[in-house]
């Protein structure tokens, strides 16, 4: 795992919570990590970019994503697909360039795009011959 983002491992991750008398779903991500940045790919099925709360606060990313009922008000006779919003936090160093954080949603799969500060981008060293 990178040092840049930090979070709990999948076996400690709650995948429903209850709070505020709704149900919070943990989604799960993807991180990848390239010279220029971490990129992160998130499930969040049944979203739309409208319903999505993306906040950069005191070195934590933080994800909160309204979730509509499906029903329209009918109760089901049997479900088996839960429904509710989804919130999940990272814990982000200082080596992000946390003014050039963007996000797009596509298909229901948020990407967090998180640029590295340059101070900590691979850089080459020129040689110079005498």
């Amino acid at each position: 795992m990178s040092e840049i983002v930090k979070q709990d491992t999948r076996d400690q991750l709650p995948a429903v919570e209850q709070t505020r008398g709704t149900v919070t779903y943990t989604p799960r991500f993807d991180i990848l990590e390239t010279d220029d940045e971490l990129t992160l790919y998130g499930d969040l099925p049944g979203v739309g970019p409208e319903d999505l709360d993306i906040r950069f606060e005191n070195d934590h990313l933080l994800v909160h994503a309204k979730v509509p009922p499906r029903h329209d008000g009918r109760e089901p006779i049997y479900s088996e697909y839960g429904v509710g919003d989804y919130y999940r936090e990272f814990r982000i160093s200082e080596a992000v360039d946390a003014a050039k954080i963007s996000a797009e949603m596509k298909n229901g799969v948020l990407t967090l795009h998180l640029p590295k500060a340059e101070s900590v981008k691979p850089r080459r060293i020129e040689v110079k011959a005498e």
